[in-house]
């Protein structure tokens, strides 16, 4: 595939994980861009955020759900 078609097809992405998460609350969003199949430093680009921000708040959230299992 033609390097500036990825570019361009990537920057779309990006446009429309902002667009539907705007509202959310950022662990909301971290989780639903982790389930969508982003990686952490693509969410943190996403969020305006650092790779070790999302990762931490995503192994919260995982802890958490583990908890509420038991």
């Amino acid at each position: 595939m033609n390097e500036e078609i990825l570019s361009e097809i990537k920057k779309m992405n990006k446009l429309l994980a902002i667009d539907l998460t705007r509202e959310l609350k950022t662990d909301e969003k971290f989780e639903l861009l982790s389930n969508a199949g982003f990686q952490p430093k693509e969410i943190a680009d996403i969020c305006n955020t650092t790779p070790n921000t999302v990762s931490v708040a995503l192994s919260r959230a995982k802890s958490k759900r583990k908890k509420k299992g038991k």
